[in-house]
């Protein structure tokens, strides 16, 4: 591991020290996750607001719609490395380590994964009645682990998860800081290969934090891969070797952590101060930068070139919706034309 505690040029244009020492990723490695054009669109309802009057408008208001999450998302990981994923809401994050995990069947598309990966979440499934304790010991059966693993785990979760004595109260009692403390440290006792963590870190107190990854750092050391979806930026900046910039479904930016993250933070500022038109350049530079990268990601295919150029660069706006049927007539309608990403279909 490297240090990397040298004063940076943060992305609006300040200062700012890395004061932990990041992680980084080996030269070479094997592959353990291969995520190649995957695809995940949902069917919804959609109320239409418009007044109509009488039952035949009650009838209408209904359509539905198909909503695509993820737009053709193609990557691949190596063993050995921590990957953090950001983007705003409603980008896919979430949707893309459901994904991969295999808990989610992507509507098209391919994952390859070295071993089956753990995904960790803030509202993973606890059973409140019962303490931290007995949730310790069902959680590694549930994972595989053999009973005598179980016992032989318990107080590495107990010390990882900093819960002191509630550790024998009911989980009921836990705040979703505590819950998601003991979920992770279970997670991580069962020595998986591939762990994936959707926020569950943001709940925890420094302490917490240093402790979950120096644990994370042992699990990396023996080839382990670690995904982090996490909104603080910063975050990923400071603790992961590589970053997934994800805008509406698709990659923006994949590369190393303290590039992409500031790259985001500068974009994510200017987003929030209501510099729209900064935004959508920054977010335009972006996308243009990551092209090569993406089409030399597309393992089984290649991105026709036409695609690619000053005329597809992605339009700073909200998704359009596709509607499936009109509840009036049944007939299958053409999907809105979307510019915001070329293979955005």
């Amino acid at each position: 591991m490297a240090t990397s505690s040298n004063v940076l040029q943060s992305a609006d244009g300040g200062d700012s020290t890395l004061g932990d020492e990041r992680w980084q990723a080996p030269t070479e490695s094997p592959l353990a996750v291969v995520a190649h054009n995957i695809r995940m669109r949902y069917k919804v309802m959609r109320t239409d607001r418009t007044l109509r009057r009488g039952l035949l408008g009650e009838l209408t208001r209904k359509r539905r719609v198909s909503v695509s999450a993820l737009r053709g998302v193609s990557f691949t990981t190596r063993s050995g490395e921590f990957v953090g994923v950001i983007g705003r809401n409603g980008s896919g994050k979430s949707t893309l380590l459901r994904t991969l995990a295999g808990l989610e069947s992507p509507s098209s598309g391919t994952v390859l994964t070295s071993s089956k990966p753990v995904l960790l979440g803030v509202n993973a499934a606890l059973i409140p009645d019962l303490t931290g304790a007995q949730n310790i010991k069902l959680g590694a059966l549930a994972m595989g682990l053999t009973p005598k693993r179980a016992d032989e785990i318990f107080e590495e979760v107990v010390e990882l998860s900093a819960l002191g004595e509630a550790i024998d109260l009911p989980m009921r009692t836990y705040s979703s800081g505590m819950g998601s403390r003991l979920k992770f440290a279970i997670s991580l006792a069962a020595d998986p290969s591939i762990l994936m963590i959707d926020e569950a870190l943001a709940t925890g107190d420094a302490t917490f934090a240093e402790r979950s990854k120096n644990a994370m750092d042992g699990m990396l050391e023996k080839a382990g891969t670690v995904f982090l979806v996490n909104h603080a930026a910063q975050t990923i900046e400071s603790m992961c070797s590589r970053a997934i910039w994800m805008e509406r479904g698709q990659v923006v930016l994949d590369g190393d952590a303290v590039e992409v993250a500031r790259k985001y933070r500068w974009f994510a500022h200017n987003l929030a101060q209501g510099d729209e038109d900064k935004a959508a350049t920054l977010l335009r530079d972006a996308t243009l930068e990551g092209e090569a990268q993406r089409r030399a990601s597309q393992l089984l295919a290649s991105v026709p070139s036409e695609l690619v150029g000053e005329d597809r660069l992605p339009e700073f706006e909200p998704d359009p919706f596709t509607k499936v049927y009109d509840n009036r007539s049944h007939s299958p309608k053409k999907s809105f034309p979307s510019t915001v990403f070329p293979n955005a279909i």
